[in-house]
């Protein structure tokens, strides 16, 4: 029989309009319209002139001061003097009747908190705010800065780890799975509540074989998909001339193209501090430097608070009292010192931290882009390493590495070099990567942990642990800065169940922005809304804020996006903070450092209303200098100690203390040996250069000008100023 000629074409006209739709829609979808999360217009727009051509500046609510704060911790045991009268509170420990009952103290104007956290890092802050928003009494108390620890030696990005989901898919692990899924959500949320601290990097996977192009491509595709409509972009293929046009420092042989994919970056000590401050602002009690020395527990062996002793007098060379701090509910979230925490409690208990040491360097920011990232996913012993622009340098790492648990720890020279020679595999030869151009160098504690209930005890949970002892500790631990504040929405979840607490709509929530224009309270209530809560600086950032405050301040450039990008709408208050400069232009802002765009505003806004204490607080989390650069810190140090003296009233002797503190702290930053020693006056009088280190014969300091440099004229044996692999040096 015959088929008709009609139905001979239709099936290939079928097949061909399939084919059609489906590629359409597979372009569509790539290439789609979408919002570029942290590139919306502010929620609130910048303040301008009123009808009588007065310039009318934001006028933002403050946060308590500290010894506000103080007076509150203290009013919670029983306590009403402020901070001036430790020496009467310690007189009258001496003489209370050890039988005190609980009801006699409670008649005494004890207000014991709903909850008590320990730990001021990004965890411990991120439960604070979820638990204050919640409507409950929250106290916070770090015993060292808001971020001191591992929170602020992250890798510096929000991602949701195209690595792990390549372990999820060969290993066929839902658990990993769902740990992608879960931080990719998480990414999103910290653009809509931070856009000023966070945004998207580019990121591109070197591809050094043509069968390896496939299967990075359907990897990054995978991720894409994932991600879902918060992606800002898909993933794409460069051929080698591109990739090379887009990132020229890499090295032309063994490439064959490379991938790039999107994800997230932060200012990781910068999100902590607006986390506490934000905390702050919605009525938690914070305070740093503030020492936990002891857990207290009611008679029948449950905790109800913390004996905690201000560690700010000491510095100033006064005693300082302990004190209580009641609460129906403690909240363990110090990280790498989880187990000091849980052994105040029960002496006995068995160690679940298992301490991984992970090093950093930052280099110049020559050595990369400015706007793009690299990952070598194949590095010499298997190990990832992340290649990074940031704040003007480039951050390369990490390593993984097991460790030994310290405040501040210091960075082996074997894993600094084990960077650097993983640097030098992927760039030109062309680029000589010298040790003396490391700025940096840190090492982070990241606190892995075991499950104290699991079967197997030794083994590590894949992600973070919410564990509560007998006694009612409960001990948040694990986990990674991306999911910080999913780990804060299930802590607070167990401590109202374990607690037995209540959340509650805020009736009055405080004006964050500024303004009016803004409830800040309309979602709250009672449930968990951090995914949603805008961070201290948020509500009046945008991408073009910082042309508002040129014109308005006559600040550099450089200085008012930089002041956006850390500060956000607070950028107007570290503005109006800055010293007149004297010239034609910039009109304000003294800097701390020539190299960096760090001015002196910053160092008085961080005293005033973010409660830094201590030269380093400054120097390491307000601004990021001594994670820049070490030295640069060092030479910037006495400005810094001065600025801080005048704002909290500083003697000769405590400014000596905070410059002896502060340089044993640049040493776990990589601060060369040599420069240890060095007093304020040599660095005051300029004398930094004159020891030999790593840097001192790195550049052609030591001619006079000439044509030719004396010291280039001398014979050499190679090119120093390139690689040794260069063809120039063969």
């Amino acid at each position: 029989m015959t088929v008709p000629r009609s139905r001979r074409l239709l099936k290939p006209l079928f097949y061909v309009t399939s084919a059609t739709t489906v590629t359409g829609g597979a372009l569509y979808w790539a290439n789609r319209p979408r919002t570029i999360r942290g590139s919306d217009p502010a929620t609130v727009p910048p303040p301008g002139y009123g009808q009588e051509g007065i310039f009318r500046p934001p006028r933002f609510p403050q946060v308590k001061s500290r010894e506000e704060q103080l007076v509150d911790l203290r009013r919670s045991g029983g306590k009403t003097l402020g901070t001036q009268s430790d020496w009467w509170n310690s007189l009258q420990e001496l003489f209370r009747d050890a039988d005190t009952t609980q009801a006699e103290q409670e008649s005494a104007g004890a207000e014991p908190y709903d909850l008590l956290v320990i730990g001021g890092g990004a965890t411990g802050t991120g439960i604070a705010l979820d638990a204050a928003t919640r409507g409950l009494r929250v106290a916070l108390v770090e015993k060292d800065d808001f971020s001191s620890g591992t929170s602020s030696k992250s890798t510096k990005l929000v991602h949701g780890g195209v690595r792990y989901l390549e372990k999820a898919v060969w290993d066929l692990d839902y658990n990993q799975y769902k740990l992608v899924r879960e931080a990719l959500r998480e990414r999103k949320y910290f653009l809509d509540t931070a856009p000023h601290l966070s945004k998207w990097l580019p990121i591109m996977l070197p591809i050094d074989s043509w069968w390896k192009a496939p299967y990075y491509w359907a990897g990054t595709k995978f991720y894409d998909i994932l991600a879902g409509e918060e992606n800002i972009e898909s993933s794409y293929f460069l051929t080698k001339s591109k990739a090379l046009d887009a990132f020229p420092m890499l090295k032309k042989s063994d490439l064959f193209g490379a991938l790039v994919y999107y994800d997230g970056a932060h200012n990781d000590s910068r999100m902590n501090v607006s986390l506490a401050m934000t905390a702050a602002l919605y009525g938690t009690t914070v305070v740093n430097h503030m020492a936990v020395t002891g857990l207290e527990k009611d008679a029948s062996g449950k905790l109800n608070g913390a004996r905690v002793k201000d560690l700010v007098p000491e510095m100033n060379g006064k005693a300082s009292a302990e004190f209580t701090i009641k609460a129906k509910g403690i909240i363990n979230a110090t990280g790498p010192f989880t187990d000091a925490i849980r052994k105040m409690d029960d002496q006995h208990v068995d160690e679940i931290v298992a301490p991984s040491s992970g090093v950093h360097v930052v280099l110049p920011g020559y050595y990369s882009p400015s706007d793009m990232g690299l990952i070598d996913p194949s590095t010499s012993d298997g190990r990832v390493i992340f290649f990074l622009p940031w704040q003007g340098n480039t951050i390369a790492g990490t390593t993984d590495a097991p460790t030994e648990i310290t405040a501040n720890p210091i960075a082996g020279e074997s894993e600094i070099q084990w960077i650097l020679s993983e640097i030098r595999t992927y760039l030109t030869p062309d680029i000589n990567v010298r040790r003396g151009d490391v700025l940096s160098a840190w090492s982070g504690i990241r606190p892995l942990v075991r499950d104290p209930k699991a079967k197997n005890t030794e083994s590590l949970v894949r992600n973070h642990l919410i564990d509560v002892s007998s006694s009612g500790l409960l001990t948040c631990a694990g986990g990674k800065w991306t999911t910080y504040r999913q780990m804060a929405e299930e802590a607070v979840d167990a401590a109202l169940s374990t607690f037995h607490l209540t959340s509650s709509p805020i009736a009055t929530a405080p004006d964050v922005s500024g303004t009016t224009m803004v409830d800040d309270g309309a979602t709250l209530d009672g449930s968990c809304q951090t995914h949603q809560v805008k961070l201290l600086g948020a509500h009046g950032f945008s991408k073009t804020l910082f042309i508002n405050l040129i014109q308005h301040f006559g600040v550099d450039t450089d200085v008012a996006k930089h002041l956006t990008e850390s500060y956000g709408d607070r950028a107007w208050t570290v503005a109006a903070l800055c010293s007149p400069t004297d010239a034609r232009f910039p009109v304000r802002g003294l800097r701390v450092s020539p190299l960096y765009p760090f001015v002196d505003g910053e160092v008085r806004y961080a005293v005033r209303h973010e409660y830094a204490q201590t030269a380093v607080d400054v120097l390491a989390r307000r601004t990021r200098l001594a994670f820049l650069n070490a030295q640069a810190a060092q030479e910037a140090l006495p400005l810094v100690i001065d600025l801080m003296g005048e704002e909290l009233g500083w003697d000769a002797r405590r400014r000596e203390h905070e410059w002896k503190g502060a340089v044993a702290f640049l040493e776990s930053m990589g601060l060369p040996k040599g420069k240890l020693g060095l007093s304020r006056r040599d660095v005051e009088r300029g004398r930094m250069g004159e020891w030999a280190d790593e840097e001192y014969k790195l550049y052609s300091r030591h001619d006079g000008p000439a044509d030719e440099l004396e010291s280039d004229a001398k014979e050499e044996t190679r090119n120093p100023v390139i690689g040794e692999d260069s063809p120039a040096n063969k």
